[in-house]
């Protein structure tokens, strides 16, 4: 991973934007020698956040089927009846 400082960030903001796309390795921005913030690829991102919102919702199911909040195949289809016209 690369590291730049904040520093370098506002003065070749261009170039390590280039670098970034080309390599789609994520920059790790410091200031005053301690991390800050990470820069990555717009669609990186949002395959990290597909990524998230998959593993919350197969946590919220597991929490369901742990609690007892779970119905029958058929209940599902009727529920869902509206939606899958």
């Amino acid at each position: 991973m690369k590291v730049e400082l904040v520093t370098t960030l506002k003065r070749q903001a261009t170039r390590i934007l280039a670098d970034l796309h080309e390599s789609k390795e994520p920059v790790l921005i410091t200031e005053h020698g301690k991390p800050s913030a990470y820069l990555v690829d717009v669609e990186d991102f949002e395959l990290m956040q597909n990524r998230v919102n998959l593993l919350e919702g197969l946590a919220r199911g597991e929490a369901a089927f742990s609690e007892g909040r779970i119905i029958s195949h058929t209940q599902a289809k009727e529920r869902m009846s509206k939606w899958l016209k």
